[in-house]
C-alpha cells in the first residue's frame, strides 16, 4: 500500500505537530522519566500528570456494538488530519493524538466505522508496514529515526476508543534526547538478538509456531516472530494470526502447537483481549489479563487521587514503556523497581510456550 504523501512522513507529522500544538489544537503534557531494571531489562517508568485528567471514551455494551456519540475518528478536526490515504479511495486516515505525552504521536484510522475489539484485517497491517517503511525513507536501515507501531484491543488491553485504530510513536521522542541508560524498545531488543544468533535461520519468516521468540526473564506471556523484508499483506496478516492465535492459547493455559488452528477465528470480534507491536522487522503479541494493577502507595498522599495505586496499561508496555497518573505512585516504583515485576504480572499470563525460542 503506498501513501501518496508530497514529503516524507516524519517531516510531515513533525510540522503538523508543531502547527497543532502552536495553535493550541492538541493538548502537549511533558512526563518526567525514570530508567528501571525489570529482569535485566531498562524500562521506562514515565510520571504523567496528565493521565489523570485525560478523557476516554467509552467502550459500548457490545463489543462490536454501535458508534460511540462522539467518534473523533469519524470525522477527524482538521486541525489533527495529516493525511487520507489511498488517494484514489481513501480506506485510512492519519489523525495527530489529540492528548499527546510523546511528541509527534500520532493515529492510523479506519475511515469507515470498524470495531477495536476485531481482529485485524489485511489492509490494517499493510497500512501500518507502509507507514513504518515511508518514516524510515531515506533514513538508512541503521537510522536512530524509528517508528514503533501498536495496537491496543480487548477491554482489557487499556483501549481507549472503540474505532478501530493503530498508534504510532517515534523512538527518539521517546528517549527525550538521550541514551536513556541503555533503554530501547522490547520488540527492538528481540529483533537485535535474533539478528545475533547464528541459530536463526530464513525458514523462521513462516508462521511456524517453533519461531516464536521472547524474554524469557519477563513476567508475563509474549510472542513475537521475524518480518521478511517487504512482506506481502498476506504474509504480514498470517504472521499476525499465527501470533494471534497463541496469544489465545496463552489464555487458556496451552502451547501454541497444542492449538487447533482451525479452532481459533480469524475474523469478527476477537476472544481475547491484547497488544500487538510491530516493526518494519517484527510484530510482536501479549495477551492480556486485566488492563491494570495496583501498587501500595503512601495513603496520606493519596486523598485527592482518584484510584490511588491503579495502574493503568496499554501497548506501550511492548515498547518497555509504563506511565502513571500521580507523584505518588512515581516515588512507590522508584523506590521498589520489584513492584514492577508484579505489575507485568498481573497485567498478563503464565508463559506456556515451551517450543518457543529464547533470545536472551
Amino acid at each position: 500500500m503506498q501513501l501518496g504523501l508530497s514529503e516524507n512522513l516524519s517531516a510531515l507529522v513533525a510540522r503538523r505537530f508543531a502547527t497543532a500544538k502552536e495553535g493550541g489544537h492538541l493538548s502537549f503534557s511533558s512526563t518526567h522519566l525514570s530508567i528501571l531494571n525489570v529482569a535485566g531489562i531498562p524500562f521506562q517508568l514515565r510520571y504523567c500528570p496528565a493521565l489523570a485528567k485525560k478523557p476516554s471514551n467509552l467502550k459500548p455494551a457490545e463489543p462490536s456494538g454501535p458508534k460511540p456519540k462522539f467518534d473523533p475518528f469519524q470525522e477527524p478536526s482538521p486541525d489533527l488530519l495529516i493525511a487520507n490515504f489511498p488517494a484514489e479511495n481513501p480506506a485510512y486516515a492519519l489523525v495527530l493524538n489529540k492528548f499527546p505525552v510523546i511528541p509527534n504521536h500520532f493515529i492510523l484510522a479506519t475511515r469507515e466505522w470498524k470495531a477495536q475489539t476485531d481482529i485485524l484485517e489485511r489492509d490494517d497491517l499493510d497500512a501500518t508496514y507502509a507507514c513504518l517503511k515511508e518514516w524510515n525513507h531515506g533514513k538508512g536501515a541503521d537510522s536512530s529515526n524509528r517508528l514503533f507501531a501498536f495496537f491496543n484491543s480487548g477491554e482489557d488491553s487499556g483501549a481507549s476508543q472503540p474505532h478501530r485504530h493503530l498508534q504510532f510513536l517515534p523512538v527518539e521522542s521517546m528517549r527525550q534526547g538521550g541514551a536513556e541508560e541503555g533503554w530501547q524498545p522490547l520488540i527492538e531488543i528481540l529483533e537485535q538478538s535474533q539478528s545475533q544468533s547464528q541459530s536463526q535461520s530464513q525458514s523462521q519468516h513462516s508462521a511456524d509456531s517453533s519461531a516464536f521468540q521472547y524474554l524469557p526473564h519477563l513476567p508475563f506471556a509474549h510472542f513475537a516472530l521475524p518480518l521478511p523484508p517487504n512482506p506481502s499483506p498476506e504474509t504480514l496478516h498470517s504472521i499476525y494470526l499465527s501470533l494471534y492465535r497463541a496469544a489465545v492459547a496463552a489464555t487458556e493455559g496451552k502451547c501454541p502447537a497444542d492449538v487447533d488452528p482451525g479452532s481459533v477465528g480469524t475474523e469478527g470480534p476477537a476472544s481475547v483481549s491484547y497488544n500487538l507491536a510491530m516493526t518494519l522487522s517484527a510484530m510482536m503479541i501479549c495477551p492480556r489479563r486485566s488492563e491494570t494493577a495496583r501498587v501500595p502507595i503512601d495513603a496520606d498522599r493519596a486523598r485527592d487521587i482518584a484510584d490511588p495505586g491503579i495502574l493503568s496499561l496499554n501497548g506501550t508496555i511492548l515498547a518497555g514503556t509504563l506511565m502513571v497518573k500521580a507523584e505518588v505512585e512515581w516515588d512507590a516504583v522508584r523506590a521498589r523497581p520489584n513492584l514492577l515485576t508484579g505489575v507485568l504480572r498481573d497485567i498478563g499470563f503464565s508463559r506456556t510456550d515451551s517450543q518457543a525460542a529464547a533470545v536472551l
